[in-house]
């Protein structure tokens, strides 16, 4: 599979998500054979205004390749030339977030916004597809709400005015992530394109993923929630759509590792205070599901050094 002239080598792709797939997040899903990563989506206002927060999101490195940075914006101008001034960094392809449904986001006409308005659509595409020569990919929905079901629509307007992929989250943006994936709008999709287009939601396991490429068509699976606290559904998934095999679960051990290693990940690249900080979310997704969860969640909460983290996870006997 291609995306404009990126090679993707394995068509399991991590979604964008904010406060999750930062920098450590990202190498992890890699080393265990995730095909494409993608970053938080990074605001091109903030940019534009030299924001500092947005340094952070916008490391990238060359062992994650191939990897897209998530823009998100509603003025073409400002979204074209702040792709031009990020296209030098690392990374392998521009994605622009046209699903994102948190209220802060839509009540500035972005994110999933956007799908209300194709003209917009198109000239942000066109806009930047011109500006950069890396491949410009967008992320969209089924459709802003039930009365506006328009994807297929969408996703021929991002191809015609030079996108180079489209992702599909098969829900609208009135749903959120509640009730069911519509996974026959992807395979509408499919069918009304020729650029590659990457199927998403509820794929939460290998199977599901090989059920969603079966009945969609689709060239590529893009695994977000349940990747949280579960980085080796990449590994799983990857092995049974290539050799129909599905690996053993991780065993509390490999659990434990992963934990230790995220969190020395996250202090390495943010410090100790912000990196701790951060890890408590992802220790109670590591967590979720084990004897005495809630419990060590609870622990989790009050510690504030990578020692006493360290420490913790040690005396665990059984997760």
């Amino acid at each position: 599979m291609f995306i404009g002239n990126v090679e993707i080598k394995n068509n399991v792709i991590l979604a964008p998500m904010a406060g999750v797939t930062d920098l450590p997040f990202r190498l992890l899903c890699k080393e265990q054979g995730c095909g494409m990563l993608y970053s938080e989506m990074v605001s091109a206002k903030a940019i534009m205004y030299n924001n500092r927060n947005t340094d952070e999101l916008l490391k990238v490195r060359p062992e994650e390749n191939p990897v897209a940075v998530q823009l998100f914006g509603s003025d073409p101008q400002i979204m074209a030339d702040m792709a031009k001034r990020i296209e030098e960094l690392p990374f392998d392809t521009i994605d622009v977030n046209m699903g994102c449904p948190v209220p802060k986001v839509v009540n500035n006409g972005e994110g999933s916004a956007l799908m209300k308005n194709p003209l917009l659509v198109g000239q942000i595409v066109s806009a930047m597809a011109k500006a950069v020569k890396k491949p410009v990919t967008v992320k969209i929905r089924k459709g802003f709400n039930d009365d506006m079901i328009n994807a297929p629509e969408i996703a021929h307007i991002i191809e015609e005015s030079g996108g180079a992929c489209v992702a599909v989250h098969g829900r609208t943006r009135e749903q959120y992530y509640t009730g069911k994936a519509d996974w026959d709008i992807i395979r509408q999709v499919k069918q009304r394109v020729h650029i590659p287009v990457i199927g998403n939601g509820d794929i939460t396991d290998a199977l599901s993923a090989r059920a969603m490429l079966d009945e969609t068509g689709c060239d590529a699976v893009m695994i977000g929630r349940a990747a949280r606290g579960n980085p080796w559904i990449f590994r799983e998934v990857s092995e049974y759509l290539q050799n129909g095999t599905i690996p053993q679960r991780p065993s509390d051990e490999d659990v434990r590792n992963m934990i230790l290693r995220h969190a020395r990940l996250l202090v390495e690249c943010k410090g100790e205070f912000t990196g701790i900080r951060e890890m408590r979310k992802h220790f109670a997704w590591y967590t979720a599901g084990f004897p005495n969860s809630s419990m060590l969640r609870n622990q989790v909460n009050f510690i504030e050094s990578l020692e006493a983290l360290e420490e913790l996870v040690k005396n665990v006997k059984k997760l």
